[in-house]
């Protein structure tokens, strides 16, 4: 079963990895298994903050 979940806030720590990891551009598949996150979710928080993804 998967550990993914989207119900989670946002930690200052969350939002600092997914800044660097997009800056980084790792996409969003492998961000999403990082932070064990749905993808829907780094996306949404992406957008969010401005961040552009890397295609997959």
């Amino acid at each position: 079963m998967s550990e993914v979940s989207e119900d989670r806030a946002w930690t200052p720590e969350n939002v600092q990895q997914l800044q660097e990891l997009a800056r980084e551009k790792v996409p969003a598949s492998l961000i999403s298994l990082r932070l064990r996150r749905d993808q829907a979710d780094v996306h949404a928080k992406a957008s969010q903050l401005g961040l552009t993804l890397a295609a997959e």
